[in-house]
């Protein structure tokens, strides 16, 4: 049985998992070894609370409580001990999963589930990295993961019928639908999402329309809620990229980044996070 839940990471998804999963009056601490980006996530949190009572989604009372199952550490040693699922939330790069696996297996509990919030890698490459291959899964949130209805749930080679069952109760706990898969590379949706966005990038290259024009077409056209650049830029444009050299190096030359997406990360022009990607979100862009 899962009460306790611990996030590792901070940032926008790690955020919106620990949000969701209090408000699932789940025990959540977050951890990130940056208190800097610690104070951040937690202000955005708090701010998330603040927004449902505001819209009368939440009383006062309720919100208390559920800031009340909150804690936030930098030590990732200390915060693991307790937990009964470990949901790993930090950059696409497998050096650092790689880090934090090794922590939570000397660190949790031998009944402590493992998952990955991983769009694209391998959960069963990503088990390696600990020693319960049984207890471990992809867990794939979509941002805004407080809006979107679905988790994709991403068997190892080695995933137990036990801990998909385990897992898909903590998911429909937090509101959400699930899928379950099995393992290959870029799952369903990112698979889908990177080959959207990347055509949208060398159509922009190609001068076939403004970013707007382009966005537009796709959510009046095709029904989707958002646009592929404002996707983009919610997502981080870097970690698009990112999930497109890995969908590319797997999966073939339909991936490859358009060079135009490649110039906006050189130039740091990531999205939202650095207030300026394929639109800019300062306040004289605004």
């Amino acid at each position: 049985m899962v009460n306790h839940i611990v996030v590792v990471g901070s940032g926008v998804m790690g955020r919106g998992i620990a949000y969701v999963a209090a408000l699932s009056n789940y025990e959540v601490t977050v951890v990130d070894n940056n208190q800097v980006a610690l104070e951040q996530a937690k202000q955005e949190i708090e701010a998330l609370f603040e927004k449902g009572i505001e819209r009368e989604k939440l009383t006062t009372e309720m919100a208390e409580k559920y800031l009340y199952n909150l804690s936030f550490e930098l030590d990732l040693t200390i915060a693991v001990q307790g937990a009964d699922l470990v949901i790993e939330a930090v950059p696409e790069k497998a050096a650092i999963k790689r880090t934090v696996f090794e922590i939570i297996e000397e660190h949790a509990k031998a009944e402590c589930y493992f998952a990955t919030n991983t769009s694209t890698m391998s959960p069963t490459e990503i088990a390696s990295f600990a020693k319960r291959p049984d207890k471990t899964i992809a867990m794939h949130f979509f941002n805004p993961v407080h809006k979107m209805p679905l988790v994709e749930l991403v068997r190892g080679l080695e995933t137990s019928d036990d801990t998909v069952e385990i897992i898909k109760k903590v998911a429909k706990q937090m509101g959400k639908e699930t899928v379950v898969i099995r393992e290959f590379p870029g799952f369903i949706t990112s698979r889908i999402s990177a080959l959207v966005g990347n055509e949208a990038f060398y159509m922009l290259q190609e001068g076939l329309g403004t970013p707007e024009e382009i966005d537009k077409a796709i959510k009046l056209g095709l029904n989707y809620p958002m646009g592929p650049f404002e996707l983009g830029d919610l997502v981080g444009l870097d970690t698009r990229l990112n999930n497109l050299k890995y969908l590319h190096e797997k999966l073939g030359e339909k991936y490859r980044p358009a060079p135009l997406l490649e110039q906006y990360v050189k130039a740091g022009r990531l999205g939202r996070k650095t207030g300026r990607g394929v639109y800019s979100y300062t306040e004289e862009g605004e």
